[in-house]
C-alpha cells in the first residue's frame, strides 16, 4: 500500500500537518490538558483562534509539552473587531504574547465581513506584512467565498495560502474547493465530522450526523474503523487538512488513528453524494462588529 502522505505543501512551500487539532469551545480550564494529550498522541499542528479565549492555555501546553517548537505547526486567528491595519498588527503581538512565540506558523482573518470589507481588506494586508517579515510562515483566511477571495486577491495582489472553511459530508462546497485548486489555496476543514451541526443546532440531541449515516457507518464495518475515522480518512483524500476537536481522550486518540488504512475513489464518490449543499454553521455574510460584540482583552 502506498504510504498515506501526512502534510501537504502550501503555495509558498512550507509544510502543513495533513490532520491536526482544534480547540474551539474548549475552556481554558480544559485547553492545556486537551493539547497535552493531542501532542502526545503525534497530532503536530493546533490550531485556536483569538476569539476562543484559550491561547495561552495552547501555549502553555506547547511548553509542557517537551515536543520542539520547530515540530509544531500553530496556527491562530485575528477576530474581526481587529480589523484594519494597525489593528491587525496588534492583534497579532496580542496572540504572540498570549502564545508565548516569537513566530507563527499560520495566521488567519477569522471571518471576511463584506459588510466591514474595506477593514478586512487592510487587515490582509497587514497579515502580508507580518508575512514579509517572517513573524509568520503562512497567511490565510477563513469562511471567504470565491467572491470575496477573487476581491481580496485583486484588491492586495496577495494569494490566501489556506482558506479555513466548513467542511463535512452533508456540506462538501464543491465549488470553493475548485476555486481553491486553481487559485493554489489549500483547504482546511473546520468541524470536519459534523460536529457545526450541534454547535448551532436547537436541539442539539436530534441534530443529524453524518456519523449515524448508513453510508458512512456500512464503511465504518467494512474498514473496521470508527464513523468518525472514516469521515476523517474522507477529508485526507481529498488532500484537505482537517482539525478535529475534542477534549476526551479516547477520542482525540481515536482521531488521529486514520493513516493506517485508504478509502478507494468509490467509497468517497459514495461519501461525496451525501452533500446536501446546506451551511450548518453561521453564514460569512451575517458576521460584522455589530452582531458579533466579542472583543478580545489585552
Amino acid at each position: 500500500m502506498t504510504p498515506t502522505p501526512t502534510h501537504l505543501t502550501l503555495a509558498n512551500g512550507v509544510q502543513m500537518p495533513l490532520l491536526g487539532f482544534g480547540v474551539y469551545r474548549s475552556s481554558p480550564e480544559e485547553t492545556v490538558q486537551a493539547v497535552s494529550t493531542a501532542l502526545a498522541d503525534g497530532y503536530r499542528l493546533i490550531d485556536t483562534a483569538a476569539a476562543y479565549g484559550n491561547e495561552a492555555q495552547v501555549g502553555e501546553a506547547l511548553r509542557r509539552s517537551g515536543v520542539a517548537r520547530d515540530e509544531v505547526f500553530v496556527t491562530t486567528k485575528l477576530w474581526i473587531s481587529d480589523y484594519g491595519h494597525d489593528e491587525a498588527l496588534h492583534g497579532f503581538d496580542r496572540s504572540m504574547r498570549k502564545l508565548g512565540l516569537d513566530k507563527l506558523d499560520l495566521y488567519l482573518l477569522h471571518q471576511p465581513m463584506p459588510t466591514e470589507w474595506e477593514r478586512t481588506v487592510a487587515a490582509w494586508k497587514a497579515a502580508g506584512q507580518l508575512l514579509e517579515s517572517g513573524r509568520t510562515r503562512a497567511i490565510g483566511v477563513s469562511n471567504f467565498s470565491t467572491e470575496l477571495l477573487g476581491d481580496l486577491i485583486d484588491r492586495t495582489g496577495i494569494v490566501p495560502h489556506v482558506n479555513q472553511v466548513e467542511v463535512h459530508p452533508f456540506f462538501t462546497q464543491p465549488e470553493l474547493q475548485a476555486t481553491h485548486r486553481r487559485v493554489g489555496i489549500a483547504t482546511q476543514t473546520w468541524s470536519p465530522i459534523g460536529g457545526v451541526m450541534r454547535y448551532f443546532s436547537d436541539d442539539p440531541e436530534t441534530a443529524q450526523s453524518p456519523l449515524s449515516h448508513p453510508v458512512v457507518t456500512a464503511l465504518a464495518e467494512k474498514h473496521g474503523r470508527t464513523p468518525a475515522q472514516i469521515v476523517l480518512r474522507w477529508h485526507l483524500e481529498h488532500g484537505f487538512s482537517a482539525i478535529p476537536k475534542s477534549v476526551r481522550a479516547e477520542r482525540i486518540a481515536e482521531n488521529f488513528d486514520v493513516f493506517g488504512f485508504s478509502l478507494s475513489a468509490e467509497e468517497v464518490a459514495a461519501i461525496d453524494a451525501l452533500d446536501t449543499g446546506v451551511r450548518s454553521g453561521p453564514n460569512p455574510a451575517d458576521i460584522n462588529t455589530s452582531k458579533y460584540k466579542l472583543t478580545i482583552a489585552d
